[in-house]
């Protein structure tokens, strides 16, 4: 009987420690739980703080530093990505927003979107929903005015960093491919008399369609023959050169050139040169000018050879006489307009401004892709901020300039730029007559 007392006690002790052992387990594992729960949800929290503060602080400098005070910041710039563009964007955006965000009003953004569906558009699948064409398509546009990274625009729209990548390559081929054969192209023959007459009227230069500029756009190291893209300032960048008409608008574009290729070599390999030689420019029949038969001409700097169709300035001297100058500053102010295209399309796509990081075969299409949409928002008349340019103007790197050779110019093009400054002095005289 002993011996069975003893038995049950040892049994009703043992029971006791592991019905013990199995509460702590249990309490371990449900503290363990709980702890795990605790730090998931602190996690999504400061997610979600982290990404209310990237669009608080997009929404409040994204804005040039030298333009007007900031709004005070609104509502919508603390809401979530995950409907801030079905909500806000497509709600609650006002007509200002669209321009300092997108750099175009909503219905040019969305006749922007419309020529663009037969390439851009895509089907739901079994697996997710396809991106909206116009979502698509704001990515896009929000990269090439702002610049700013990939991760950034990914938290604010709502979208995968690679997504926007794609979304960014996708529209800027989109553009070039459907929208260039409508927005940037060589004039008719009609256009060519229209902006011959009006260079003539408004800056007093006969005869001139256009003038033509280059653009150095800063881009990272890429990743072979990085010492041809060091331009003459010693910052690397690719070459653009683009022909302007007197409305400030682009009809002949050529990009991607390495930054130490000289601009007469970016010319004589150009669309441009080869419509130059082949008469494109020449007037059926020939224009009367001073007594001798003459066609349509354009404008260069000193970075272009002297042609009977591209005109630049006498080289600065001492030696000058008063017609050359004349000249000079006669040119020079009907140059202005390809300057001052530049700029705008600067100032609006501040991709082209800012340090590029796309890979190389996709920054020629991407500024060309900004060339068509500078066109698309001139000929529509949207409007353009002037303290968008106050960044372009303290810009850090300025543009490198070039100077071609004497010897690569023709002796036709001297015979021509004789006959201008002759006519030019001729209407100096007559106006200090008048004025006497």
């Amino acid at each position: 009987m002993a011996n069975d007392e003893t038995l049950r006690s040892l049994m009703f002790t043992l029971s006791y420690v592991l019905m013990k052992r199995r509460r702590d387990v249990t309490s371990a594992d449900a503290q363990r739980r709980r702890e795990v729960q605790r730090r998931v949800a602190h996690r999504r929290y400061f997610q979600q703080r982290h990404k209310r503060m990237i669009m608080m602080m997009i929404a409040q400098t994204s804005r040039p530093v030298s333009g007007p005070p900031a709004r005070p910041t609104r509502v919508w710039s603390s809401i979530e990505s995950t409907d801030w563009w079905e909500r806000v964007v497509m709600r609650e955006f006002q007509p200002s927003d669209w321009l300092e965000k997108f750099r175009m009003t909503k219905e040019t953004f969305f006749l922007l979107c419309g020529k663009l569906k037969p390439r851009l558009s895509r089907q739901d699948t079994r697996l997710r929903p396809a991106l909206p064409l116009e979502k698509r398509v704001a990515v896009a546009l929000w990269r090439l005015a702002s610049n700013v990274e990939y991760r950034t625009i990914s938290a604010l729209f709502g979208v995968g960093r690679s997504t926007v990548c794609k979304c960014v390559r996708d529209v800027c081929h989109a553009i070039v491919l459907l929208l260039r054969p409508l927005y940037l192209r060589p004039p008719s023959e009609q256009e060519l008399e229209d902006a011959a007459r009006l260079f003539s009227t408004r800056w007093g230069f006969p005869h001139c369609v256009g003038a033509v500029a280059s653009l150095h756009v800063p881009i990272i190291a890429p990743s072979s023959n990085t010492h041809s893209y060091w331009n003459s300032r010693g910052w690397l960048s690719v070459v653009t050169q683009g022909a302007v008409n007197g409305l400030g608008q682009f009809w002949d574009v050529c990009a991607g050139f390495p930054g130490s290729t000289e601009h007469s070599a970016i010319l004589q390999n150009s669309t441009l040169w080869a419509r130059g030689c082949d008469g494109f420019l020449l007037h059926e029949p020939p224009l009367d000018f001073m007594g001798r038969p003459l066609g349509f001409l354009m404008l260069g700097d000193a970075g272009y050879p002297l042609k009977s169709w591209l005109l630049k300035s006498f080289p600065e001297s001492g030696a000058l006489s008063d017609a050359q100058r004349v000249f000079n500053r006669r040119l020079e102010r009907a140059r202005s307009v390809a300057d001052e295209a530049f700029l705008r399309l600067r100032a609006r796509w501040q991709c082209l401004l800012k340090r590029n990081d796309c890979r190389m075969d996709v920054v020629p299409t991407m500024i060309l892709a900004c060339c068509v949409l500078h066109n698309v928002c001139e000929v529509h008349g949207d409007e353009f901020e002037e303290r968008w340019e106050e960044a372009v103007r303290t810009e850090e790197s300025p543009q490198p300039a070039d100077e071609v050779s004497p010897a690569a110019d023709d002796r036709d093009g001297e015979e021509v730029r004789a006959l201008f400054c002759e006519y030019f002095l001729q209407q100096e005289t007559q106006q200090r007559t008048l004025t006497c």
